[in-house]
């Protein structure tokens, strides 16, 4: 079982739908070993009434990781939390920055910036039905929303309820007009606005996300700002996370080449197989590991056409890996 490390928010990858999948967290957490990792949004109503395997399920391999829940019903979102503290995350987190339609139309996502009080509620009951830190995670505002009234407004309903976290996407959201994602580049970043919010609330944690390409614009833009998250340039050029450790955290970084990495996730692919997970399923979250190397087109193209494939094996990345290395001169 790998250590749990005390949660530390000084960096973490962001909750990614489709993506961030317990999958994708073992690997990362081959990378990093410091870094809190978020799993996909999950409803409050699914956790609450579905299978809770198959939807939050994690191993202890994954940890320190929190769950993220989008929901707007304080008495369901609490019950979701207590399952969720009940098989162990380190944290309960309520999506408030999430644009797509289908959020909408549930009544939670980034459309609850408008309604400070219910989402203070809402934290409140999830706080009161479980032991381990409750957090939120919103946009600076929505559509036609001034920014720098609805971000101190919803930051001071939340802090009022006794929530000491908020992770800040420094956009707006745009339920109106753009596709959720476009939301994620269209809309102006104002990491100014965010800093501002660490001097007008300087008992709360504040994370900063939204734009960040690398970790180290991530921590040039820190500044007085208590962590960063990252979340595309964490899942499309995953080597970044191998240096979270070290630049962050001041501790070893577990990994030294992304050739070690893929050696060191081997024996987690191979059980996922046997217990019947495709292989595609795994390796789609490594397909940006060897971005800007030799040999990152063949392992990419190895990997996407061939780990589709009935069957696919092992040997399938044995393969991809093989094509990263550079070939051996004649003697």
């Amino acid at each position: 079982m790998t250590t749990v490390l005390p949660l530390d928010r000084r960096f973490c990858v962001a909750p990614m739908m489709d993506w961030t999948d317990r999958h994708c967290r073992v690997f990362h957490r081959v990378l990093t070993r410091g870094a809190l990792l978020y799993t996909e949004m999950a409803t409050s109503a699914a956790v609450v009434h579905g299978d809770v395997e198959r939807l939050i399920g994690f191993t202890a391999a994954e940890q320190p990781v929190a769950l993220q829940l989008g929901g707007s019903n304080p008495d369901e979102l609490a019950s979701a939390a207590r399952i969720g503290a009940d098989l162990g995350y380190a944290e309960i987190n309520l999506n408030v920055g999430c644009p797509s339609d289908r959020v909408q139309s549930g009544r939670f996502g980034a459309c609850l910036i408008r309604e400070p009080g219910l989402v203070a509620d809402c934290l409140q009951a999830m706080a009161e039905a479980v032991d381990v830190p409750v957090t939120v995670k919103c946009r600076i505002g929505v559509d036609d929303q001034e920014p720098r009234d609805a971000l101190p407004a919803l930051l001071s309903a939340v802090r009022e309820r006794g929530i000491k976290t908020a992770i800040i996407h420094a956009r707006k959201a745009w339920l109106k007009g753009l596709s959720p994602k476009e939301n994620r580049t269209v809309p102006p970043l104002d990491y100014g606005l965010v800093h501002q919010s660490k001097q007008d609330f300087p008992d709360m944690e504040i994370i900063l996300n939204g734009g960040l390409e690398s970790l180290q614009a991530g921590i040039e833009a820190q500044q007085n700002l208590d962590g960063i998250m990252l979340g595309r340039a964490a899942y499309h050029t995953p080597w970044e996370l191998a240096l979270v450790d070290s630049l962050v955290y001041g501790q070893p970084d577990p990994i030294q080449s992304p050739h070690e990495a893929v050696r060191a996730y081997f024996p987690y692919i191979e059980a996922q197989l046997t217990q019947g997970t495709r292989l595609h399923s795994i390796t789609r979250h490594m397909l940006g590991l060897f971005h800007g190397r030799p040999g990152a087109r063949q392992w990419r193209r190895i990997l996407s056409e061939r780990a589709v494939r009935d069957g696919a094996g092992l040997e399938v990345v044995e393969d991809a890996l093989a094509a990263t290395q550079p070939a051996m001169m004649p003697a």
